[in-house]
């Protein structure tokens, strides 16, 4: 059921962001077509002003379509689709208005390539259900005009293989699109699938380390500190004001060590490990723990981020800030520059993978910092 729900961009936001590119150029295969059969088949058209309207309307769906899937629109969503097969559609109904009476076939059209060539460019934005629906639906609009455009005059048998000859086109790329999206969300997610048991051992061998450090910290404090007061205290003759006053700074010592063992989140580890591996300082502020009310999506989007920004030719230290508004949970991440600092066109596709697993992103670079701001509201 849930590749029913899914699309590549979703489970795979780099592969949806690097995918676009292909979605522009089917809007120009379109335009083209149509501009080119259309200036073919000049002489037949006997409504100009639908013809223009028909090249117009194709324009507007492979418009939409290029702006839609940029990853600062992230994510594309199906009402989108619907709107680019609509205009796509009227399209095909304009240009058989325009050559009603011409002498020209429905099959001779722009129509079904155009429309054919939006839905499959559109396959890593889109569940395999509505690839396959909008298809279907398109090749019903244009069956019914290869019928209008027939009439009697065509017996049966020849009718349907015009139409089936009209919309194969159409058919068999709405095919091919759902037919990738669901191969694709299949291979993805089995590749997550074996990720995440390897997170999952990494993440145990890490947690097992980190818990070693702080109970080394809590060792380091008893034997350094605590353990040398109590000895002297023990062989005093009194206890003084300034004994007094030491033992409770211990006691706070040993109360932040114990508290910071209990309360550590996903991300003071993940911030622990990059500073052990990458030898960077890497600061939390996280005093509601909120960290913990992102979802295994965000927080692979903020481990990403953090990651990529930890390299040391990138920034020279990391701040990451959360902070609890309401419902709305506001992530900051700021970090000094370091020898090679990230481009905004880098950071604009964090932001893009980032509002694809429904979180908010706002991104700002300096030749000093780089800042990267994250909103969400817990499901």
């Amino acid at each position: 059921m849930i590749r029913m729900r899914l699309t590549q961009q979703e489970a795979d936001p780099i592969g949806g962001i690097a995918a676009a590119p292909v979605v522009t150029m089917a809007a120009v295969l379109a335009v083209g077509t149509a501009l080119g059969v259309t200036l073919a088949h000049r002489q037949e058209i006997t409504s100009p002003l639908a013809a223009v309207l028909a090249i117009t309307l194709v324009a507007a769906a492979g418009s939409i379509a290029a702006v839609s899937v940029l990853p600062a629109r992230a994510p594309f969503t199906t009402e989108r689709l619907w709107l680019v097969v609509a205009l796509a559609v009227g399209g095909v109904i304009a240009e058989y208005v325009s050559m009603l009476g011409g002498g020209r076939s429905v099959t001779e059209g722009f129509g079904p390539i155009a429309v054919g060539a939006l839905i499959l460019a559109l396959a890593p934005y889109c569940t395999w259900l509505s690839l396959l629906l909008a298809g279907a639906l398109a090749s019903v609009v244009i069956a019914v005009l290869v019928v209008g455009a027939a009439g009697a005059a065509h017996d049966p048998a020849a009718l349907a293989s015009l139409i089936g000859l009209t919309i194969v086109v159409v058919l068999a790329s709405s095919a091919a699109a759902a037919g990738y999206s669901y191969a694709i969300i299949a291979e993805t997610l089995a590749w997550q699938r074996d990720a995440n048991r390897a997170a999952l051992r990494r993440d145990a061998a890490l947690r097992e380390g980190i818990a070693r450090s702080v109970q080394q910290t809590r060792v380091s404090v008893l034997g350094r500190e605590v353990l040398p007061f109590l000895a002297g205290v023990m062989t005093a003759d009194r206890i003084s004001v300034a004994d007094a006053d030491r033992a409770r700074e211990l006691a706070e010592a040993l109360r932040r060590a114990l508290k910071a063992g209990i309360e550590s989140t996903w991300l003071d580890d993940l911030a622990a490990n990059l500073q052990l591996a990458r030898d960077i300082d890497v600061l939390v502020d996280d005093p509601m723990g909120a960290a913990a009310d992102l979802g295994d999506d965000q927080r692979s989007a903020l481990s990403a981020l953090l990651s990529w920004l930890g390299e040391s030719e990138r920034s020279t230290g990391i701040r990451v800030r959360i902070t609890v508004d309401g419902a709305v949970r506001r992530i900051s991440v700021s970090a000094a520059a370091g020898a090679s600092p990230p481009s905004r066109r880098e950071l604009d596709r964090f932001a893009a993978v980032a509002r694809a697993v429904a979180m908010r992103a706002e991104v700002a670079a300096t030749r000093e910092n780089v800042a990267v701001e994250f909103s969400h509201v817990p499901g």
